[in-house]
């Protein structure tokens, strides 16, 4: 079932990237051997309520070394401090702008409605050719976040499977630091080394979380075409006297400031985010909140509906072993009745990894794995809103945990729901690599019920009883020792 299941998921993805949305505007023009040379402003305009533009162009006649440079130029052009909006030359088909990025060689900037223009530049037409170009352009409002059509890449792959990746680091564009080239000086850490790190560890994908702001898009969107099989996802961490938190997969600026006037309380922002179409997660809630680590820990001074929230930072870093982990705040809210997915994030402050005490973060330690449809922003975050997700905290690039319970008939996996009537039996069956002669250990609410060893195959099975009654039943992987190697998401058994 579930081979089929992602069989239809992968047709679907593949349909979606084929059928983007229909262009709001299509410019269409002509060129003849007399344009050599010229320079030609293609007028559009931009209603009010557009927060980004994505240009698509193409051109006929290139068999024949026709070639158009593009840019773009806002209301006023030239004579604005802000019309001109960048000039690519004829190296990018396709560019996004918006207030918070852009597409390298385009600059990032207040949309204002009125009457645009796209520059075409044309260096080389024979004087006999003639050639027409189309440029299909696209305006995004206030929610749509990164949608197919200005998103920083398509899907990497389009195949259903696990992807692993870490969902937590900074660079230069906040708080990360690490050694110059001289060894010399600590320096704002460059993102294409974080990027670099990621990629040398093997990472499915990794998102770029910097302290409320987005200034790193741009570079991102810069970057992502070189790491073609890492995926980059946008994010930031929202960061605020009561808490941290991560959100992912939202474009536009987002008031962060908690307890101010304009945003009273967690509640407040978690609204924003859902009407942004945001995921929104917890970080390490269970961290000091005092002058040692200001706003880290969630300390809430209003009460809280955990329902805006997707996910939680079980894992923060290396604190597995520690007091501090965020796991019991986690089950707190699982006990609750909230199905909420946890997740893990390295929390890198140094790109280069040259980072080694005990608190500092490392990239991909833990990483956070997640079953997709696709390697693709939407893919990821759908797969973490549906919990589909195991943590692997030493960040190892085979070891695997894969959870299916079944009970009359029907199959569940990590993170949904399965009906097991009362009196009935709900079985497990546990599959992993890497963790032979490990321990699976099956939890109910929180506490520990039954502890097997994981045999030579990988593989580990479970009989659970049902009351008929609501609960959540993970299964985690440890070492002899019982320190947890793989943290797995709950099933739902009557929710």
């Amino acid at each position: 079932m579930r081979g089929l299941i992602a069989l239809l998921l992968a047709c679907f993805a593949a349909a979606t990237l084929a059928a983007e949305r229909t262009p709001d505007v299509v410019l269409r023009g002509d060129l003849s051997g007399k344009d050599i040379h010229t320079y030609r402003e293609v007028p559009f305009d931009v209603p009010a309520g557009t927060r980004r533009i994505t240009i698509d162009v193409t051109y006929t006649g290139r068999e024949q070394h026709t070639t158009i440079d593009l840019g773009l130029l806002g209301p006023g052009g030239f004579a604005e401090q802000d019309g001109f909006r960048g000039w690519s030359g004829g190296s990018k088909r396709r560019f996004t702008v918006s207030a918070t990025d852009a597409t390298a060689s385009f600059l990032p900037g207040e949309i204002r409605a009125g009457r645009w223009r796209l520059l075409l530049g044309i260096p080389n037409i024979r004087p006999a050719s003639t050639a027409s170009f189309t440029a299909d352009v696209w305006f995004s409002g206030d929610d749509e976040g990164f949608g197919p059509e200005h998103g920083l890449a398509p899907p990497l792959k389009v195949a259903d499977g696990w992807y692993r990746g870490d969902l937590h680091m900074h660079t230069a564009h906040s708080d990360g630091g690490c050694s110059n080239v001289s060894g010399t000086a600590k320096v704002p850490c460059p993102l294409f080394l974080t990027a670099a790190t990621a990629s040398k560890r093997g990472l499915d994908f990794i998102a770029i979380s910097e302290h409320n702001t987005m200034s790193q898009v741009s570079e991102m969107r810069e970057l992502q075409p070189y790491f073609d099989t890492m995926l980059m996802i946008p994010a930031r961490e929202i960061t605020t006297f009561e808490g941290h938190a991560n959100l992912f997969g939202v474009s536009r600026p987002l008031d962060f400031r908690v307890g101010s006037t304009e945003v009273p309380d967690w509640n407040a922002l978690t609204a924003d985010v859902a009407k942004a179409h945001g995921l929104i997660s917890i970080n390490h809630p269970r961290r000091p909140n005092d002058e040692t680590c200001m706003g880290c820990g969630f300390t809430p001074k209003k009460p809280v509906d955990m329902h805006g929230f997707q996910a939680i930072e079980a894992i923060n870093g290396r604190d597995t072993e520690r007091k501090d982990t965020g796991i019991p705040f986690w089950e707190a809210q699982l006990n609750t009745g909230v199905r909420i997915t946890g997740i893990g994030g390295g929390d890198s402050h140094d790109g280069s990894d040259g980072a080694r005490d005990e608190f500092a973060g490392v990239i991909g330690i833990p990483t956070t794995v997640v079953h997709a449809s696709e390697l693709s922003m939407d893919g990821i975050l759908a797969g973490i809103r549906a919990g589909h997700v195991f943590v692997d905290t030493e960040g190892t690039k085979d070891r695997t945990l894969d959870v299916t319970a079944t009970a009359a008939g029907a199959e569940a996996h990590m993170g949904d729901a399965l009906t097991v009537a009362k009196g009935t039996q709900m079985h497990v069956a546990v599959a992993t690599t890497a963790a032979a002669s490990m321990q699976a250990v099956a939890s109910v609410d929180g506490k520990r019920v039954a502890t097997k060893p994981i045999a030579a195959n990988g593989t580990a099975s479970f009989d659970w009883k049902s009351d008929g009654k609501a609960h959540w039943y993970r299964v985690d992987v440890r070492d002899t020792s019982g320190k947890l190697l793989l943290l797995g998401n709950p099933i739902y058994p009557n929710h």
